[in-house]
């Protein structure tokens, strides 16, 4: 699946992105290409791998980053 979002504004280190469906995501602006500005697009791809506890893990840490938690 490919999620694509148009990067609404920036707010400090963060980056506000929406969603075709207008959902709102917070992204670390650290993440995102260095070229990009507002109005630019951005493409996820999320797909299932069978990734066992290492994709766990992975996907747990991608989660926290996301969140803003601590380990």
């Amino acid at each position: 699946m490919i999620i694509k979002m148009v990067i609404d504004r920036f707010e400090g280190d963060k980056a506000v992105l929406v969603t075709a469906d207008n959902e709102n995501v917070i992204w670390p602006k650290n993440k995102l290409p260095e070229n990009l500005s507002e109005g630019g697009t951005v493409m996820f791809v999320v797909s299932s791998g069978g990734g066992g506890d290492d994709g766990k893990k992975l996907a747990k840490d991608i989660l926290n980053e996301i969140l803003g938690e601590s380990k």
